[in-house]
C-alpha cells in the first residue's frame, strides 16, 4: 500500500520516497513509490504530473494510477529500485483542479438540495469541467444556483473531511454516484454538500474563487452543465473579454452595445441577402431570354450558361426553367477555367446521369443525383465544355 501524502495535506507539492519498484511498460516506466504526493486519475478527475528527481536525472511524471492500493507512477525515464527521489508536483495544475473539483461539490450540493437531482456524472479535464444531472434547469434557476455558490465563496467556509468508521457511516447523509466498498471519504461543505469523494480539495470555499457556469445543454433527459473556477475562471474571462474587445473594434460598437450592433449587420445582410435573390432571378430571366432565338432555329438545342457567381437556388432555378423551353441538355456552370466550375445539368428524358458521367470523366468532374438534374463540379474551359455537350 503507497503512502497516500495527497489525503495528508492537499497542497504538498515536494516530498521525497523511495523507489520501490520500476518497471518497462512500452516505451515507458511503471514507478511505484513508499510514498507520494501525486494524485491518481480518478473521482472523474485527471492525475497529476511532474517530477520525480534523482541526482542529476528529472524523470517526468505523466500519468498516474492506483491499483489495489498502489499508486502507479507512469515516467519517461528508469528510476533505479531502493533510490531516494524528490517528487515535484506541477502544483499549479493541482490547485486549478482543487479549485473546481471544489466549485463542483458546492454547484452539486446547492442542485441537490434545492431540485433532489442527483449529479449522475462529473468530467475534469484539462480544458472543461462538466457536471450531468438527472433533471432540468431552467436559465434563471441556473442564475440562481451559480448566484448561490459565489455566496459560499464568499463565506470562506473551511472544508471538512471525514473517514467514518462502519458505525458512523450510516448516521451521516452525504451524496454518492455509486456504492463504495472500504473506507468511505465524505467531503463536507457546511451549509452546501456532503459527498463521498476521493480527490484533493483547497482548504476553504474562498480559495475556489468565482464560480462561473459556462454552458448548459439538455443531455439524456437531464442537464450537463459546464463549468470554470478561479483562476481558470479568469482565463475564461478574459479570453471572452478580448473577443468582445475585437467584435467592438471591427463594429465601431461599444463593448456594451455590441449585441445591437449585431442585430444592425444581421437586418443588413438578410436585406443584402434578398436583394441578390433578387438580381440572381434577373439574370436567369435574361440569360434564358438570350437562348429564345437559339430555340426559334433549333427547338432542341441545349441551353447552357456561365457565370462567375451564382448562388445553389438560382443554378437550380434555370435548369428547371430551361427544361420547360428545350428538350436538349440544360445546365448553369459557376466559377472559371482556372479554378473550376460547379454545375447543375438536367434533361427532360432521363438520361442526364450518364451524360454527367461521361462529363465528369473528360473534365476530371464529380458529382451526381437523380434524373432529371445532376450536379457536381468540374475542370475545363466553356468551350470545350459546350462542345463537349454538343456531341452528346
Amino acid at each position: 500500500m503507497t503512502e497516500k501524502l495527497y489525503y495528508q495535506d492537499s497542497y504538498l507539492s515536494e516530498f521525497e520516497a523511495e523507489v520501490l519498484s520500476c518497471v518497462p511498460k512500452g516505451n515507458k516506466y511503471e514507478v511505484v513509490l513508499s510514498r507520494t504526493a501525486f494524485f491518481p486519475e480518478g473521482g472523474g478527475q485527471t492525475a497529476d504530473t511532474g517530477v520525480l528527481v534523482s541526482g542529476q536525472q528529472r524523470i517526468q511524471v505523466l500519468d498516474v494510477q492506483e491499483k489495489d492500493g498502489v499508486v502507479l507512477h507512469e515516467t519517461d525515464g528508469l528510476l533505479e529500485v531502493g533510490a531516494v527521489v524528490q517528487g515535484e508536483l506541477n502544483f499549479q495544475e493541482r490547485f486549478l483542479k482543487m479549485q473546481e473539483h471544489t466549485g463542483e461539490h458546492i454547484i452539486s450540493g446547492i442542485v441537490h438540495r434545492r431540485f433532489g437531482y442527483q449529479n449522475v456524472g462529473f468530467h475534469l479535464g484539462k480544458e472543461e469541467v462538466t457536471m450531468d444531472y438527472d433533471g432540468p434547469l431552467t436559465e434563471e434557476e441556473l442564475r440562481q444556483i451559480e448566484y448561490e455558490a459565489n455566496r459560499a465563496v464568499a463565506e470562506n467556509i473551511p472544508i471538512v473531511i471525514l473517514e467514518p468508521s462502519k458505525e458512523e457511516l450510516p448516521h451521516i447523509f452525504y451524496r454518492s454516484k455509486m456504492e463504495i466498498e472500504g473506507q468511505v471519504r465524505i467531503v463536507q461543505i457546511p451549509g452546501y454538500d456532503s459527498c463521498a469523494c476521493c480527490a484533493p480539495h483547497v482548504k476553504t470555499t474562498g480559495s475556489v474563487g468565482m464560480i462561473k457556469i459556462t454552458g448548459a445543454i439538455r443531455y439524456k433527459g437531464g442537464m450537463r452543465l459546464s463549468l470554470h473556477c478561479g483562476f481558470r475562471a479568469l482565463s475564461d474571462y478574459r479570453e471572452k473579454e478580448a473577443s468582445v474587445k475585437q467584435i467592438s473594434n471591427r463594429l465601431s460598437a461599444k463593448q456594451e452595445e455590441v449585441v445591437c450592433a449585431v442585430k444592425r449587420l444581421e437586418e443588413e445582410l438578410a436585406a443584402l441577402k434578398e436583394k441578390n435573390k433578387r438580381l440572381q432571378e434577373q439574370l436567369v430571366k435574361a440569360a434564358l431570354k438570350e437562348e429564345e432565338q437559339k430555340l426559334l432555329e433549333n427547338p432542341v438545342a441545349n441551353l447552357l450558361l456561365f457565370a462567375e457567381e451564382m448562388d445553389p437556388a438560382a443554378m437550380r432555378n434555370f435548369v428547371n426553367e430551361a427544361m420547360e423551353k428545350t428538350d436538349g441538355i440544360c445546365g448553369v456552370f459557376v466559377g472559371s477555367k482556372e479554378q473550376g466550375f460547379r454545375y447543375v445539368l438536367g434533361k427532360k428524358d432521363g438520361s442526364i446521369c450518364s451524360i454527367g458521367k461521361c462529363l465528369n470523366e473528360a473534365f476530371e468532374g464529380k458529382g451526381g443525383g437523380k434524373p432529371p438534374m445532376i450536379q457536381g463540379s468540374l475542370k475545363g474551359n466553356p468551350e470545350a465544355i459546350r462542345g463537349f455537350l454538343e456531341k452528346e
